[in-house]
């Protein structure tokens, strides 16, 4: 498993994410799932408080015991928990991690990520509260989530002489949903912020889960009413001439999406979820494909014969 920098830390270009872990699995299939990330060379593992309302962390916490030495650990705060724990005011930010530190079980955590925005709070406000969390040595590093990139130069700009900067982004990006290309993916290169896409899958279209003309599998994301706008007949015909490209190649369409966005610049580290131990470890061997220029270019063109199609029909 190769490693990519995301500010001082090394990690995997393949990470866990763990968004299923108390939602829509238990303690005991999430201690098999992250087995086998570790076992697969995985060291890179992305959950949140609100995840399984704080279950994911206290997972993680009983199953990384003693092995911590082996991880990478990232969490996120600021969304809802409940009326009184949201946001990202000073105070709330201390609190959050505290409570995060507790569910984990450890002292320390490697990437404390803002989950989204806070209109509330002033930037500046929530960036001291980081800082001081950082020297106090409970956080290595800080990054965001679901920052535009007007959002992430006001960040930059908010940074005390000598404090603590966002050094990652986390925003959805993958061959279905491209919207960090026109701004957020640039702004990351020109200030060195690492770029860790959600849902690189599209909420598991680039599976080949999904067919057109086929009911939705029981009890997945489609079926479920889980981002009923990814699963259109357009993307389902994309993702058809995708994965007929990545077999013409040799390859299966789980290892174009995932080598598609290491290709990309800025990217460190591609965060996908599993269920199970067996969709674990193919998702760690799904990056092992060198794309070629040649290979970029096949799917650059069939990305833009899509998005022309897209255009004429609106």
């Amino acid at each position: 498993m190769k490693i990519r920098k995301i500010g001082s830390l090394d990690v995997s270009v393949v990470g866990l994410g763990c968004n299923n872990f108390g939602w829509r699995i238990g303690a005991e299939e999430t201690a098999k799932v992250v087995d086998a990330a570790l076992d697969s060379g995985i060291n890179f593992l992305d959950t949140a408080d609100v995840y399984g309302q704080g279950q994911s962390e206290e997972f993680l916490g009983r199953v990384l015991a003693g092995r911590w030495n082996r991880v990478v650990i990232a969490t996120k705060f600021g969304n809802k928990m409940d009326e009184e724990r949201q946001g990202a005011s000073p105070r709330y930010v201390k609190q959050a991690l505290e409570d995060s530190l507790k569910r984990l079980k450890t002292h320390r955590i490697d990437l404390y990520q803002l989950h989204r925005p806070d209109a509330k709070t002033p930037i500046e406000d929530t960036l001291g509260a980081l800082d001081d969390l950082v020297r106090a040595g409970k956080v290595r590093e800080i990054g965001s989530s679901n920052f535009s990139a007007g959002l992430i130069r006001a960040a930059e700009t908010a940074v005390r002489p000598g404090a603590s900067r966002f050094v990652s982004v986390q925003n959805e990006y993958s061959l279905i949903q491209r919207e960090p290309e026109r701004d957020v993916l640039p702004e990351c290169v020109q200030r060195g912020i690492g770029f860790l896409p959600y849902f690189p899958l599209g909420n598991g279209l680039l599976t080949r889960k999904y067919r057109r003309g086929q009911f939705f599998p029981p009890g997945s994301r489609a079926e479920a009413g889980f981002g009923p706008k990814v699963f259109t007949e357009q993307n389902l015909a994309l993702a058809e001439s995708l994965a007929q490209f990545a077999e013409s190649r040799g390859h299966t369409i789980l290892e174009l999406a995932f080598c598609w966005l290491l290709s990309r610049p800025a990217v460190a580290s591609v965060i996908a979820g599993a269920k199970s131990p067996d969709q674990m470890t193919a998702n760690a061997k799904a990056a092992s494909w060198e794309l070629t220029n040649d290979d970029l270019a096949r799917v650059d063109a069939i990305l833009a014969q899509f998005a022309a199609e897209e255009v004429a029909t609106r």
